[in-house]
């Protein structure tokens, strides 16, 4: 935004509000510089992967997750800092090997997909039928691949939003259940990623109700294309594939929450937050170690000099086979009138570019004191309004709670994401900065002024 264009919009909030639009567009600001230099989450991002590591659900390393965030919480100064106990399902990996057995022997780097079944002990081996498209399986009739390794093959495109990730999706999450339907045996799908690595990817993969569940893992990259090529050639290719998990129907998890306390109606409540657990492969840095510290640190940046309104922390503890945002909906049900807003920050490291706003709000003093703070920072004000603020929100997005969408550049999350690659050393401080002064000058902006969104979002 240039200065005469800003200075306009300054001037007109003045007339409107001339003491609250002047103190808010210049506080607003300043908690925007003073994130940009501050270390919180940094801190607690290191803290989390160094102190705790992975944290799957059914792990101890989760049980330790959650102490660690209570503790970490009180130290920063947050009150109200207590741990949410609810079950939640949890798969644990086992033993998992691939390899081609014919006609060209080697090895396969592979991942097992969240709730896949065991193979047989000793694992079995079959026959593939690649798909180069999710499209083609679909095509597959009835029955065409009885005894068969089912491998879809389709890639990831990589963009700045994450929309490759969406059109992809389904291939690891939805193709196990159609690969039964059609009689396979098992099935192998090329990791979402947009990387070059032989790193595999995990992630959750749902069994079909109407056919019998299956194994299921993702292949690297590389070895996707090396299936393809040896099926290229024309004859027969048959894996062996062992994969062995258990799952655990009821697992204790936790969703674990701070409050900094509003000064005036600390009634209602601003909810933010990221997920606790992750994926076993990698140390949770990016997915999703990273939304944890921006929240944190937002909330703690934000707090200063008593906001309005309450700002509550939430660190959910089940994301990943997504029990954590349906157990946090339902108990706090009761008090989704009097919650302002809800969002997760899931995305990695990646700077906001782009902020989605709750419906009808883009024109109210608190989103142009944002908008004035976030300029700087290359975020562009889009005209499609926020949808679901996060899968852990959902829930509370259904019971009509707004939410807003802080886009961070996902041009490189998804090289990283479910792999051994989500690691501390692949974040950047600085992006990780302006991620936390993004989501600080928006959560400021709300929990000092009085913003309704619901009612900017009426007809």
């Amino acid at each position: 935004m240039n200065r005469g264009l800003a200075a306009t919009v300054i001037a007109l909030m003045l007339c409107a509000r001339p003491a609250t639009a002047q103190d808010l567009v210049a506080d607003t600001a300043a908690v925007r510089d003073r994130a940009i230099a501050d270390t919180t989450a940094w801190d607690v991002l290191e803290s989390l992967t160094t102190e705790i590591g992975a944290r799957p659900v059914g792990s101890p390393a989760l049980a330790r997750a959650r102490d660690w965030a209570q503790a970490k919480l009180k130290a920063l100064g947050f009150t109200n800092v207590h741990a949410e106990a609810f079950e939640a399902e949890a798969w644990i990996r086992g033993e998992e090997r691939a390899e081609v057995i014919s006609p060209y022997p080697q090895t396969l780097q592979v991942l097992g997909l969240g709730r896949s079944i065991s193979t047989p002990k000793g694992g079995l081996e079959a026959e593939i039928k690649l798909f180069k498209t999710y499209d083609a399986l679909l095509a597959a009739p009835p029955g065409s691949l009885k005894g068969r390794i089912a491998v879809v093959t389709q890639p990831m495109v990589r963009t700045m939003d994450g929309a490759g990730y969406g059109d992809a999706n389904r291939n690891r999450t939805r193709g196990a259940a159609e690969a039964s339907r059609r009689g396979a045996a098992a099935y192998l799908v090329r990791s979402l990623s947009t990387d070059d690595t032989r790193l595999p990817h995990t992630g959750a993969t749902h069994q079909a109700e109407d056919a019998p569940a299956i194994p299921a893992a993702a292949l690297s990259v590389p070895d996707a294309e090396l299936l393809e090529r040896m099926v290229a050639r024309g004859q027969p290719v048959r894996v062996r594939l062992n994969l062995q998990s258990r799952t655990i129907p009821k697992a204790p998890a936790w969703n674990v929450s701070g409050e900094i306390p509003g000064l005036t109606h600390p009634e209602e409540v601003i909810v933010v937050g990221g997920h606790l657990d992750s994926w076993d492969p990698g140390t949770g840095a990016h997915d999703d170690g990273a939304g944890v510290a921006i929240t944190v640190a937002a909330a703690r940046l934000a707090g200063v000099g008593s906001p309005r309104r309450t700002i509550r922390v939430v660190l959910w503890g089940a994301e990943e086979l997504d029990d954590s945002g349906e157990a946090y909906a339902v108990a706090h049900r009761d008090e989704a009138a009097h919650l302002i807003l809800a969002a997760e920050s899931d995305t990695g490291d990646g700077p906001v570019w782009q902020a989605k706003l709750p419906k009808g709000s883009r024109d109210h003093l608190a989103m142009r004191a944002f908008a004035l703070a976030v300029g700087p920072l290359k975020v562009i004000q889009s005209r499609e309004p926020a949808g679901i603020g996060g899968s852990d929100v959902a829930g509370l997005n259904a019971l009509g709670v707004p939410s807003v969408g802080l886009t961070p550049d996902a041009s490189r999350y998804f090289d990283l994401h479910h792999s051994a690659d989500d690691t501390l050393d692949k974040i950047d401080p600085a992006d990780l900065a302006q991620s936390v002064a993004v989501w600080a000058s928006f959560l400021n902006a709300v929990a000092h002024s009085d913003i309704d969104f619901r009612a900017l979002a009426a007809p």
